[in-house]
């Protein structure tokens, strides 16, 4: 492929206003791609495909390009991996191509820097989940992420869907163990397909979707979705139910509930109904009503690197013990919401057991009134997102 100059100033310019401007990846890239709306997916992908692998193995080029802030050479250390011909341009005119291979070789060796891992993080989740574990996540997690949609069954079958989709030249497989998951076989923008304009389907992660499946909801429920956000999962577990019961669907960012209303309008989700935390009296109405709880929390998002690499660069061990004490307010307060004989859902998407399993220990062993009752991990070598999942039911009112 024929490299463009202007292509390979995007790049560049693109990863400036990551790391100048601490803009995130796929937002940096949702603004360049506005302003040239005459470029074609070709070019889209060539742009898009090297953003992300620059900030994905960051560290890595950086290295090799001995310049963290020279981002033009940082991309012309991506283009020399993939192995373009690197025209005779002024920008690349200090650039060695073989000492650049021979350095990337030397370096395989120190994997938190040929993976790409800031030491700190390595040794943390090293300490975690064990060595050898954490260089197959890490070596996981720098893969590109599958892209999957959930078929909305309160508008039409997944089978259904597969066939349609085909019909507009977007082939699909089935996920095994996930009724309604599809994966795309080839990435593509689908934003703009007709079958998602209409609320047939939804961008979901196998994890993501596992989880409201985990809850076991009935379709005479009353659900509470109380880390909401943007609304997925209230979306999957309103088609679950059925369009029956009751979704409540809560979050402290107003934003995110207005969104989660468009998105249930189009999805044809009438069970659902927003509710902004604006402070504890909130929580408080709602003592020992609900059916099941869900506890989506606020975690580092480890377990999603695959599809946020530039979280590697944005954590901090201090945000990670924040994040961990913010789990376990949202865990003893809004567990309170959860009636007798209710089930609390606590899931996140990371693979840190400091944020998992010891925080459900701790909860369990704080409050007696609820036991437990299952939980599962998905980890990212399994070929999609990390994520953790865990039901406790109260067994004393």
């Amino acid at each position: 492929m024929k490299i463009f100059k202007n292509l390979v100033d995007a790049i560049a310019l693109t990863l400036t206003d990551v790391y100048n401007n601490n803009r995130y990846a796929d937002k940096a890239l949702e603004k360049l791609f506005k302003q040239h709306p005459k470029w074609g997916s070709r070019d889209r992908r060539f742009v898009a495909e090297g953003v992300y692998d620059c900030v994905r193995y960051y560290r890595l080029y950086a290295e090799l390009a001995q310049s963290p802030k020279n981002y033009w050479f940082i991309t012309a250390v991506w283009l020399v991996l993939k192995e373009y011909e690197l025209p005779t341009w002024n920008e690349f005119k200090h650039v060695n191509p073989q000492a650049i291979k021979q350095h990337f070789e030397l370096l395989q060796t120190n994997l938190p820097i040929a993976q790409s891992y800031p030491d700190w993080l390595w040794d943390l989740a090293s300490k975690e989940i064990g060595e050898t574990n954490w260089q197959t996540e890490a070596i996981a997690m720098n893969k590109q992420a599958h892209v999957v949609i959930r078929a909305n069954t309160l508008k039409i079958a997944c089978k259904d869907l597969k066939t349609k989709l085909h019909e507009s030249g977007i082939e699909t497989e089935a996920v095994e163990g996930v009724a309604n998951a599809l994966q795309l076989v080839k990435r593509e923008n689908i934003f703009r397909n007709e079958l998602f304009l209409k609320g047939n389907f939804e961008v979901q992660d196998t994890g993501s979707q596992m989880i409201s499946e985990f809850a076991e909801v009935k379709p005479t429920d009353y659900v509470i979705d109380a880390c909401a956000g943007g609304g997925g999962k209230s979306l999957h577990l309103a088609a679950i139910m059925q369009n029956k019961g009751r979704v409540v669907s809560m979050d402290v960012e107003a934003w995110k509930l207005e969104e989660l209303k468009k998105r249930a309008k189009r999805a044809g989700a009438f069970n659902i109904e927003t509710r902004l935390i604006s402070d504890a009296k909130i929580i408080k109405r709602l003592h020992k009503t609900a059916d099941v709880v869900l506890l989506d929390v606020p975690c580092s998002g480890l377990g999603v690197i695959k599809r946020n690499p530039d979280a590697k660069w944005k954590l901090s061990l201090e945000t990670i013990e924040k994040t961990k004490k913010l789990q376990t307010q949202i865990l003893n307060g809004y567990s309170e919401m959860v009636k007798a004989s209710g089930k609390l859902i606590y899931s996140t998407c990371s693979i840190l057991p400091s944020e998992n399993k010891n925080q459900v220990d701790k909860f369990l062993l704080e409050n007696k009134e609820f036991k437990f009752i299952k939980d599962y991990s998905l980890l990212p070598s399994a070929g999609y997102d990390g994520f953790y999942m865990c039901m406790m039911e109260r067994v004393i009112d």
